[in-house]
Order: C-alpha cells, then structure tokens, then sequence
C-alpha cells in the first residue's frame, strides 16, 4: 500500500507540474488578447463600495460566495470557523445580513455538510442554496432557513483510502469490474463523475421549470442537469479545452430563455448551452471567468451576464445575444496583496445595476452600482 501511495504522488505531482506550466503559457497569450479588448472597451461608470459587515463573536473570513433575496437581505458563504481551516476541518459558515449591512442570522449551524465555502445562491422562491467544495454536498434551505433538500453526500476518509489507494480505479470509473486495476493517469487526476456524488462542485443555478445546474467542479469537469426534487437527468462534460471540456468550471448562470452558461475559468470563456445541455456558443473577451450572475432585465427589456476575473479584479458586463463585451469595472484593488489574484471569487446580482463580489483574498463583500 505503501509503493501505491508514492506513485500516487509522483504521478500527481509530475502532471500538476506539466498542466502548471501548459497554464502558465495560456495565460500570457490569452491576457494579451483580453487586454486588447479592454483597451477598445468602454469603461463602466460605477460606485464601489465596500460594505462593513460584522458577525457578533466572530472574525469574517474568505467571503467567497454571496447573492442577494427578494428583500435585498445579503447572504455570504464564508471560510470563517475557529476550528479549522483544511478541508476535513471546518471553514464554512452561512450569514444573512438585511438591506443595511445588519447581522441577522446564521443558517445551518453545526451543519454536517459545511467544510469548505464555495458558493451561496438565493433562487427566485427565496430559498436559499449553500454550494460546499470541501464536502460535496448542495443543501437547499426555505426562506425560514429550514433544510428541505440535499444534494450528494460527504467523503468520509474511509472513502478516500479505499478509492484513492487500494480499490483505486473504484470511485472515478463507478465500476466495481475496476477494483484492482491500474487507474489512467489522466482519468485519476481528471476523472468524469458519477450520478448521486460530485467532486468539489462550484455553484448552481436553475431555469423556469425548477431544473437544477452544478458545476462539479473542481475534482469532476462537467455541468450536472437534476430535475425538482433531487432526479438526476443528464451531465455533460470532461477534462479539456475542447467543446463540451472544462477546465476548473467554477459558476453558473441561466438566463430567461433558460440558456445555461458556464465559467470555464482556466480555458478563459464562457461556454452556453441550451436547457437540455446541448452546446450553443462559447464567450471569451472576459478573460478567466470566476463567477457569473445574471440579474432580472433592464428597462428596455434586454438581459446582461455579469463576469468576474478573479485574478485581475476586472467585471465585465457582456450582451447575451452578441457575446460581446460592452463596459468593464476595475474593481477590488487597494486592500491587500492585489498581485496575488482570487480577488473576485463568487458574485451575485438580481438588480440589472448592481453586483455584489465575494472575494477569495479579500475578507469583506463589495458592492458594485452601476450608474
């Protein structure tokens, strides 16, 4: 078992060095192209405002996930906890805070599925939706905070060792006929997922009938379809830069036509389907995509996706009908190791003019108005 778990770690760590250097090259060539279009691109008018939200008995943390309800009340997933900041410990917490900024609560306390904030989306019934990479796990709680729904289930570490190092191909592959057998490298490192569990799912996002999208994620590389109630329908998705590949695909958004689009961060665009998960048309210009949000429409009618860089900081509000760019936002700076990226993580809107940021750096949520 021994000899298993170094080779484990001698083929993770030679292929994180091959895939961090293919990133690193990408990422030059495709900041060029992303700061030619800003050059040509409007700048937004807008206010940033940093709000100042205390929670009684403890310090706010990474607020890397956030969106707002019907009454404007502010929801932060946070990586707050005493007890432990390591996935396997505890670093996720879920805050409401009312239209002024005012502590009112904590959602799901002591909660078997909190281990490692990713994301929190408010649905369009008020319930609220909490997003945990660490556990695996999507809790839906009523707009009273009482969980109704749950969606994948936490590893426990027995999980790990039987999957990782024994049983080995048992878990990526989904097929018991694979015990025992060498795992593919590629497939060990970037493996497809099976019904019922994720792998470090990032957000979620719904259409008009009640459908739900996850982004799963981090481990797995794939846009999950699940109908109301928790039946899993369709999944679409591998490991790649092709269509229908991800790499790291880290939000959600659906639009009123019910068109699904998806942050493919590390490939530096958004990929759009339509609702059965049939692939539309990629969006690039915006540079890594982080987090997505698409608020209700504007006065003449028109709907926007919002865009988050999280390494540079920038928004971008883009048309949904040409793909194109049409004003960015430098936002974030100024508070703390700006050059260090993860400075937008997460954001959430409902008003056609205003975006909130959650930050994986930053210990605080902005609030962005556009005027």
């Amino acid at each position: 078992m021994k000899h298993h778990v170094v080779l484990l770690l001698a083929v993770l760590l030679g292929a994180s060095a091959l895939t961090g250097a293919q990133a690193q090259i990408s990422t030059k060539e495709q900041q060029a192209a992303t700061d030619a279009i800003d050059a040509r691109t409007p700048k937004l008018k807008y206010k940033e405002e940093v709000l100042q939200l205390l929670v009684p008995g403890y310090t706010m943390g990474q607020t890397v996930g956030v969106d707002v309800n019907s009454k404007n009340h502010i929801f932060v997933y946070s990586r707050t906890n005493p007890q432990g900041i390591a996935r396997g410990g505890i670093a996720a917490m879920l805050w409401e805070f009312d239209q002024n900024g005012k502590f009112v609560k904590e959602w799901g306390p002591h909660n078997y599925a909190a281990s490692f904030a990713h994301s929190v989306r408010v649905d369009g019934s008020d319930n609220v939706w909490q997003v945990d990479e660490g556990s695996g796990m999507i809790v839906k709680y009523n707009p009273k905070g009482v969980p109704v729904e749950q969606l994948g289930r936490t590893p426990e570490s027995i999980d790990y060792l039987e999957q990782m190092v024994e049983k080995r191909g048992r878990g990526y592959e989904g097929d018991a006929r694979n015990i025992g057998k060498p795992v593919d490298e590629v497939k060990m490192l970037h493996p497809t997922g099976t019904i019922g569990t994720f792998n470090r799912p990032t957000d979620v996002a719904w259409d008009s009938s009640g459908n739900i999208f996850v982004t799963d994620g981090y481990g797995n590389s794939r846009l999950v379809k699940i109908a109301p109630g928790g039946h899993w329908l369709k999944s679409v998705g591998t490991w790649g830069t092709g269509t229908d590949q991800f790499n790291i695909i880290h939000s959600v958004a659906v639009d009123a036509k019910n068109n699904v689009y998806t942050a493919d961060r590390n490939n530096h665009r958004i990929q759009v389907y339509d609702d059965n998960l049939n692939f539309k048309k990629s969006i690039t210009g915006e540079g890594a995509p982080w987090g997505l949000c698409i608020p209700r429409a504007d006065a003449s009618g028109k709907q926007y996706v919002f865009s988050s860089d999280g390494t540079s900081g920038k928004l971008y509000k883009i048309d949904l009908a040409s793909g194109k760019v049409v004003g960015w936002a430098q936002t974030s700076l100024g508070r703390g190791e700006d050059d260090a990226g993860r400075l937008i993580h997460e954001i959430g809107c409902k008003d056609p003019n205003v975006v909130y940021l959650g930050s994986g750096i930053l210990w605080n949520v902005t609030k962005i108005t556009i005027q």
